[in-house]
């Protein structure tokens, strides 16, 4: 990923809650539709023009040729708030963070996220680092909204389970590991939407906790079908169970690893 600023130019006297105002909805815009990355924006005033640090998966994650119609829209509503479209100036690539999946052509997708991720939910299926959203068809509504508020909710929840502090850590479990979870479901039709838009299969990931003990863990049958999933190498190190039928995988239970 990439640090980046965005330096909105004040063309005309502008109240600063308007400029605000018409900031945030760029930013939310951009967000939407996976062009930047994260949920902190910090923005500033400066001598006649406002400075806003991103995060974005490429460095020309922002060109003109990946804005959605909500993108353009905002863009409009920054000149009516006397502000132009903002100029762009990539500071560096984040030394903590995953590169962006080169694949022109991925052969698969891979729904999957922590709470300590802040990349895209997509992964790759070939090299398994996260792939820019924009590069997929809109989801709906045109843009990702509703990927990216999957992945918030998979996420809480993955830090309420990690954290352990509270009642709501099983609820939290019940929801990532669960097939006929709410918030599994949702994944799943997620999952459905983009399989049906690139022509191209979306594994679904299903946390695993728990369980009796290694032995049982590699006797475990796909929760949907009841088939056997158990891989013979970990996919990417990571996916001890993998089902093509039903494109899911799962890991062996991180107690007995």
């Amino acid at each position: 990923m990439f640090v980046a600023d965005l330096t909105f130019d004040c063309y005309q006297d502008t109240q600063l809650d308007t400029a605000e105002q018409a900031i945030n909805q760029m930013v939310v815009a951009l967000r939407a539709n996976g062009q930047i990355i994260g949920d902190e924006f910090p923005t500033v005033l400066k001598d006649g023009y406002f400075l806003t640090r991103i995060m974005c998966p490429e460095e020309d994650s922002l060109h003109p040729l990946n804005h959605s119609p909500f993108v353009k829209f905002a863009i409009n509503k920054l000149n009516e708030a006397g502000l132009l479209a903002p100029k762009v100036k990539i500071v560096g690539q984040d030394i903590h963070a995953n590169s962006a999946d080169n694949c022109h052509e991925p052969s698969s997708y891979i729904l999957y996220t922590t709470y300590l991720h802040t990349c895209s939910p997509l992964y790759c299926g070939d090299d398994f680092l996260p792939v820019p959203l924009y590069r997929i068809p809109a989801i709906a509504n045109g843009d990702y909204k509703t990927l990216i508020k999957w992945q918030e909710d998979w996420q809480a929840c993955d830090q309420l389970q990690i954290n352990g502090a509270t009642k709501a850590e099983f609820a939290a479990l019940d929801e990532l590991c669960l097939l006929d979870s709410s918030l599994t479901r949702r994944g799943l039709d997620l999952s459905k939407r983009i399989r049906f838009l690139t022509k191209k299969p979306v594994y679904y990931y299903l946390y695993r906790v728990g369980g009796e003990s290694l032995a049982q863990e590699k006797l475990r049958p796909c929760p949907s079908c009841g088939g056997d999933w158990l891989l013979d190498e970990p996919w990417f190190g990571l996916f001890d169970f993998k089902c093509d039928a039903c494109e899911l995988v799962s890991n062996i239970s991180w107690d007995h690893q």
